[in-house]
């Protein structure tokens, strides 16, 4: 007769000051992402001179008030953070996979330190530009590591409350860059916002002189002796022959460590906690036998990222992560998030900061609100309701602005962001590991990781130059609008259900491998 299961544990068990500290530090990181996505949208007319308020301003000696920029030139600032932001995530993995996920973050710090230094001293667009692109780095890299980290620091079942951290904290960043922006829009106080990352910056890297380095990753290396004295302090003395139990001997860990592009590849962007429940919990394996072996994952060998496009097991998942991964971005949620006051303020001069700080504020709030939908509702689902809410809000949003409709504009602004939070914000990257097999979940990750970033900048560059060539007031929405009721098609016919599934093949209808 089988042994029953053991009865689970409090999801508070196990955590200590000193765990919370180490999250608290480490989460900085994906803090920074939001707060540099979103610096320079209350700010934005001040900065390049469209603007000038009637409060004066300390002058700072050799610097300008304003930086003068066309809305070409804009975008490009604006943009260059994706470029960066791109190539900080291709370049973190391989780094923390061979130095440390400490060394990762720790380098990360030095962009969040020198990146806002540029900005804040800039007295030219390429001086602003080369900040924003340094700042990209550090935060496509902590977007990266930062989930590794925490999903293997944390105990077992604490894995889904605490993985929901890197998605707050970048809806958190964002709604700080916002406030601050909101009551230093005038003069040159716009590189109070700007440096204040730069301090931040400066308070991880000193922190991180007191976290370790990852239990997991030490066990992978052989070292299993500190990985275990690292685990007794961040969990504490009391059940800590379980935790010995996780690592195991440097072997079992290595093996274990090769399931682990499964939990990378819902991690890379941005967010999404739901994963860690399911998806993460084989970083740190428990010794039940329920998780996959090294022995089981080495049949099949992972596939590069040319090779899974032609596999005809994958080519179908590559399709499908890719096309929600662009929708997610060519709906026009960055609009939003990095244009909102310009958009804004022509018809709601004297609010447009104010509805931006709601944003930030309703943008947290759903997402929290809404973790539990795509567990509940399914993802399919959930993609479907989230397009369908930001194309008619696209929509509404459009004509409130172009009929100069105050409230409907404002209440459009707020619905498209919640209705982001629905869907589009964490499924994507759910999708990226659950369409394919544990083989080509690196090579998905790489794709849906360039998808993701390209229509990031697609939409940041050329989003201020498509509303001034369409004459503004709105009229760009109507595109938007366009994106949402074609990406709804696509979803409907080419993205399957994963909820309740057990594997890529149920997902697909295949006959199941042996393993």
């Amino acid at each position: 007769m089988p042994s029953p299961p053991p009865p689970k544990r409090p999801l508070t068990a196990d955590i200590t000051p000193y765990l919370l500290y180490l999250l608290t530090i480490a989460t900085l990181g994906p803090f920074q992402f939001g707060f540099h996505l979103a610096e320079l949208n209350a700010p934005a007319d001040t900065l390049t001179c469209a603007s000038h308020s009637s409060i004066e301003a300390v002058k700072t000696p050799h610097l300008p008030t304003c930086i003068p920029m066309n809305p070409t030139e804009f975008g490009l600032v604006s943009s260059i953070y994706t470029l960066g932001g791109l190539l900080g995530a291709l370049s973190a993995g391989p780094l923390s996979t061979s130095s440390g996920r400490l060394p990762a973050m720790r380098y990360t710090t030095l962009f969040f330190v020198v990146g806002p230094l540029f900005e804040t001293l800039a007295a030219s667009i390429w001086m602003i530009a080369l900040g924003r692109f340094l700042a990209g780095i550090g935060a496509g890299a902590a977007i990266v590591v930062v989930p590794i980290y925490i999903a293997e620091i944390v105990p077992e079942q604490s894995k889904g409350l605490f993985g929901a951290l890197t998605q707050v904290l970048i809806n958190v960043g964002i709604l700080v860059a916002q406030v601050l922006g909101y009551f230093l829009s005038y003069g040159n106080m716009w590189r109070v916002v700007l440096v204040v990352a730069g301090g931040i910056g400066i308070i991880q890297f000193l922190g991180l002189f007191l976290v370790p380095e990852s239990p997991q990753w030490l066990a992978t290396k052989g070292r299993t002796g500190l990985a275990n004295r690292i685990l007794k302090r961040v969990r504490g003395r009391r059940k800590i022959d379980e935790n010995v139990g996780d690592l195991g001997t440097a072997e079992e860990g290595e093996g274990r460590f090769s399931s682990f592009p499964k939990s990378t590849a819902v991690i890379v962007m941005v967010l999404i906690f739901f994963a860690f429940a399911e998806e993460a919990e084989s970083l740190l394996d428990d010794s039940n036998g329920n998780r996959r072996s090294a022995s089981k994952n080495a049949m099949h060998a992972p596939l590069g990222i040319f090779q899974v496009v032609v596999h005809p097991n994958h080519y179908k998942a590559i399709i499908a992560v890719s096309g929600v991964m662009v929708a997610q971005q060519l709906c026009g949620i960055n609009s939003i998030v990095m244009y909102s006051v310009s958009i804004l303020s022509d018809l709601l001069p004297t609010s447009a900061g104010l509805i931006t700080v709601a944003v930030g504020v309703l943008n947290l709030i759903v997402t929290v609100a809404c973790a539990p939908l795509a567990d509940r509702l399914g993802r399919k689902v959930c993609l479907l309701l989230s397009i369908a809410g930001m194309a008619t809000n696209a929509l509404l949003l459009a004509l409130g602005l172009l009929f100069r409709v105050k409230p409907l504009s404002a209440v459009a602004t707020l619905l498209f962001v919640a209705s982001f939070a629905v869907g589009l914000g964490p499924v994507p990257f759910i999708l990226s590991s659950e369409l394919v097999g544990p083989e080509a979940v690196g090579a998905t990750q790489s794709w849906a990781l360039a998808a993701n970033w390209v229509a990031t900048f697609l939409v940041a560059q050329f989003f201020p130059i498509l509303d001034n060539a369409l004459g503004g007031r709105g009229k760009v929405y109507f595109v938007f609008f366009g994106f949402g009721v074609a990406f709804f098609i696509f979803v409907a016919a080419f993205v399957p259900e994963t909820r309740g599934k057990r594997d890529a093949d149920e997902v697909w209808g295949r006959e199941r491998r042996e393993d």
